[in-house]
């Protein structure tokens, strides 16, 4: 296999930093798109008069096309190598996003967001590779910070950035805010970036049937998580994709293992310190996940706050991570890195935790703290398990593993979404019936949970009246979607804390 080389350690540092930086643009400009998008779905239906029952699919395009890039991160760095894959990975996504931006019907949009994915998907761990590749340890952790900042950073700014762009301009300048960063970054990486020689001779390795089983498994994988929470995870289509998943995955996992040069080199995973760290990674992607997406959901259709003002909640997390990430860079130089991914785990789960105890009435007070605690332990839940994941490997091996690293933390974020989604549909009937027997049976605690006046409950035995009932039912409703949230945040919160479980297994990488 031909042999990735590290930076020469003679080249100059602010070369190799400029490189890097204009890879970090664009891994940001990538993860930015999904939530800016997210945020303005309803605008771009109705611009270009999408069924309702076909919008997700914009949504769901890229994020199937982004799960099937991000493992092949390795064998298209072996082809292209890094600075050439980078160029034109975001070559690729700059005219995905013009063709976008320039869409007049939903499957014109939808192609374009399949390319946007496909290319989009291979820019992050393309550099999460750069960190071990183009820098010697001492500079490994802050260029670490620099690109974990950032990935975590897009999904807190995205609605605020999608909510003001739809606003003040319209949906078409979500993607046209992607082409000057996009090509200022293509242009620095292809300056800046390493030179090494394109190896055609790649291509003559390349298993299109493993290919092909790959891509079938992460699609069938992702699109039940998308159906299981409506449809059932019993149904019938369900049950059919989760059949293809693991059918098509274990073929491909026995054929990879098989072959001398897989497309995936799922050997990586032998490394007991790569197994812990992407364990990490697969939890912090349930966690991470899971908090950016319960926020606005609970601030939509909870609070009826718009976009703007959800970015702007949400916005405390991305101030108090930035804050510590001077601290964690500190740290991470000094102190085992297993240790400081039990504390950064351990400070998640509790402020996951906090947000399990909200109101009707909860709002930007009462999610500040979660926020903060979130914020302050986002670093230490990234920095050091990247470190114990690819840290110690010899640098051939790094851009097959970084992209089995950051798949696990994406599809630790979709089946945490598909959980959250189940709880949330399946939780708020059941929990809307026992307020309700609550509500009967005259209790004034519940009453208070619910906005109920208290005159109305107070010494109330059985039945409501009709119009009791017409008044007390939107609130009931509201207030048991709140606890199913709520079981939600705990539940995330429990598989957060189970990661601790894993990092005694990890052994002490070298400090930087």
């Amino acid at each position: 296999m031909k042999r990735v080389e590290p930076a020469h350690p003679d080249a100059n540092p602010a070369i190799v930093w400029l490189g890097f930086i204009a890879m970090c643009v664009g891994m940001f400009m990538a993860i930015l798109d999904v939530q800016v998008v997210a945020t303005s779905l309803p605008t771009i239906q109705s611009a270009l008069d999408i069924g309702p029952d076909q919008m997700s699919w914009i949504q769901t395009a890229y994020l199937i096309a982004e799960v099937v890039a991000i493992p092949l991160t390795g064998l298209l760095t072996r082809l292209l190598t890094m600075r050439w894959l980078f160029v034109t990975a975001i070559g690729l996504f700059v005219t995905a996003s013009a063709g976008c931006a320039a869409s007049s019907s939903f499957g014109e949009l939808v192609a374009w967001r399949v390319l946007q994915g496909f290319s989009g998907g291979t820019l992050i761990p393309s550099v999460f590779s750069a960190v071990f590749i183009l820098f010697p340890n001492e500079r490994q952790a802050l260029a670490t910070t620099i690109a974990g900042v950032l990935a975590v950073l897009a999904p807190t700014v995205g609605p605020i950035v999608g909510g003001w762009l739809t606003e003040t301009y319209s949906w078409h300048w979500l993607f046209l805010i992607n082409i000057p960063p996009g090509i200022a970054s293509a242009i620095l990486a292809a300056r800046f970036l390493p030179r090494q020689a394109v190896d055609p001779s790649e291509l003559r390795h390349l298993d299109g049937l493993s290919l092909l089983l790959m891509a079938t498994a992460l699609t069938s994988l992702e699109l039940s998580l998308k159906e299981a929470p409506t449809s059932g995870w019993t149904s019938a289509y369900v049950l059919s994709l989760l059949a293809i998943c693991l059918a098509s995955g274990g073929i491909f996992i026995a054929r990879s293992l098989r072959r001398r040069r897989p497309i995936v080199d799922l050997g990586n995973f032998a490394d007991r310190n790569f197994l812990v760290g992407s364990t990490l990674s697969f939890v912090l992607g349930i966690g991470l996940f899971g908090s950016v997406y319960l926020m606005p959901v609970f601030l939509a259709f909870v609070r009826g706050h718009d976009a703007l003002e959800i970015g702007m909640t949400m916005l405390v997390t991305g101030i108090a991570q930035l804050v510590t990430a001077p601290v964690a860079v500190a740290l991470e130089k000094r102190m085992d890195a297993r240790l400081l991914s039990a504390i950064g785990f351990a400070l998640f789960a509790i402020g996951v935790g906090m947000s399990a105890f909200q109101d009707p009435r909860s709002d930007y007070d009462a999610m500040f703290w979660p926020q903060i605690v979130r914020g302050v332990a986002i670093m230490f839940c990234l920095l050091p398990p990247t470190r114990l994941a690819l840290g110690t490997l010899p640098p051939d091996r790094i851009p097959d593993a970084s992209g089995l690293f950051n798949l696990m933390r994406n599809l630790g974020g979709a089946i945490g979404i598909a959980l959250i989604d189940t709880i949330i549909y399946t939780r708020s009937e059941p929990l809307g019936q026992n307020l309700w027997a609550r509500l009967q049976a005259g209790d004034l605690g519940t009453a208070a949970f619910v906005g109920a006046p208290a005159e109305i409950v107070s010494r109330h035995s059985g039945s409501f009246d009709a119009d009791a009932t017409a008044m007390l039912d939107p609130l009931v409703q509201t207030a048991a979607s709140v606890q199913a949230i709520n079981e939600a945040w705990l539940v995330v919160a429990i598989l957060t804390g189970c990661a601790l479980l894993c990092i005694p297994f990890a052994k002490r990488p070298a400090l930087t």
